[in-house]
């Protein structure tokens, strides 16, 4: 499709076009059906037919019949031989890769230990074997890869691709990711803070569809944030945008690893919490506090309790200031459920700004632990169609 060969206004051209919106529509979707593809372009459902048919002659998407309410129709995806793409989610202690196709279809999701202080040389020559090994065995060439997307628990310069502060991931301080991976696997490779691809993935596949403001709080081992507006993530100046883990709830608390004063990290984080519990508990994981806790444990409950409290006054801030219709609790944390959601939102309620539209929707992640790798293969395949790797432009 070469839109350098068509005038701008004329029939051809406004084909162009509705073909790259429906194209633009399923890739970030995933699946949808022709009734489906119709509302979310605005386009007819005569036009969207005729478009999927001409496209699927083409290779570019894949009918396959389905039901609906009762009612038989015809789901498209994009086709398996456009392509694949990876995500990798580097954790605090652990590194997660997913491969998959151009329809977004996991073919393959693998899960890896990392030491608590990695470097960045060794978690990235780690996860570049790893999504070799996973291209190979969906008995795909190398070539076929057409991105990468990558998630870090730090600000990202999503120009720059490298953090974007100093000392927030031992090892990693001035490395730009893109050049490391890219030489390794020969494909281009665009990094974000996870926390921020953990929000896109909500927005785009989970608890946030259909919502235009979105706030997402990652709460794991480290509290992170991000914030999507009108589609997009919000990034700011150097992608220091909706880093919540680092606002200060208290100007007089224990010094942070970004070097403040009282971040909200401080006193939510899985470190924090289980020392709180190890001398009346013994030595305990977050998945153990959060299965305790569900079983009536009332020292494990006030912990998440308090957790929860300090989480809805600093999410209380950012409502107020960007006022979003949906936050969205993803991480670790989030498994515990109304023990944490539950005076997360009677904080979050006693500290914003009262409505007429009433209080914000607070609800746990849909996508859970795969969130942000979600959000990394989501990445991956917007720079792919960027790119033309797709053979469609956007």
């Amino acid at each position: 499709m070469r839109a350098d060969r068509v005038t701008p206004g004329s029939q051809t051209s406004l084909r162009e076009a509705n073909r790259a919106r429906i194209v633009s529509a399923v890739q970030q979707r995933g699946s949808l059906t022709q009734i489906e593809l119709a509302g979310v372009t605005g386009l007819s459902p005569a036009t969207v037919s005729n478009i999927v048919k001409e496209l699927t002659g083409a290779g570019v998407l894949h009918t396959s019949p389905s039901t609906r309410s009762g009612r038989r129709a015809l789901q498209v995806t994009l086709a398996r031989n456009l392509g694949l793409v990876a995500g990798v989610h580097f954790g605090t202690r652990s590194m997660r890769v997913a491969l998959a196709d151009a329809s977004m279809r996991v073919l393959a999701d693998q899960r890896m230990p990392l030491a608590p202080d990695h470097r960045a040389d060794t978690g990235l020559q780690r996860a570049a074997l790893l999504v070799g090994e996973m291209v190979a065995s969906v008995d795909a060439a190398p070539d076929e890869l057409l991105a990468v997307g990558v998630g870090v628990p730090a600000p990202v310069d999503v120009r720059a691709g490298r953090i974007a502060t100093v000392g927030m991931m031992r090892g990693w301080d001035g490395v730009v990711v893109p050049e490391v991976l890219e030489a390794e696997l020969g494909a281009p490779v665009t990094v974000d803070n996870d926390a921020n691809l953990g929000a896109l993935a909500e927005t785009r596949f989970g608890a946030a569809v259909g919502h235009d403001a979105v706030a997402y709080l990652r709460v794991s081992h480290g509290v992170g944030g991000g914030l999507v507006l009108g589609g997009r993530v919000v990034h700011g100046r150097a992608g220091v945008a909706g880093e919540i883990g680092h606002v200060t709830i208290d100007e007089n608390g224990p010094v942070c690893r970004c070097g403040n004063r009282g971040c909200l990290e401080m006193y939510v984080g899985a470190g924090v919490l289980l020392s709180m519990l190890s001398e009346s508990r013994g030595p305990l994981t977050l998945r153990d506090v959060i299965a305790r806790a569900q079983e009536g444990d009332p020292g494990c409950r006030r912990v998440l309790f308090d957790a929860g409290q300090h989480l809805g006054v600093a999410a209380a801030n950012l409502c107020n200031l960007v006022d979003p219709e949906i936050v969205v609790v993803g991480g670790q944390l989030a498994e515990a459920g109304e023990a944490l959601l539950g005076p997360l939102r009677t904080a979050l309620e006693q500290r914003t700004v009262p409505s007429t539209a009433g209080p914000v929707q607070v609800v746990a992640s849909e996508l859970g632990s795969a969130a942000e790798v979600r959000g990394a293969l989501a990445v991956a395949l917007d720079l792919a169609r960027v790119s033309g790797s797709l053979g469609v432009s956007a």
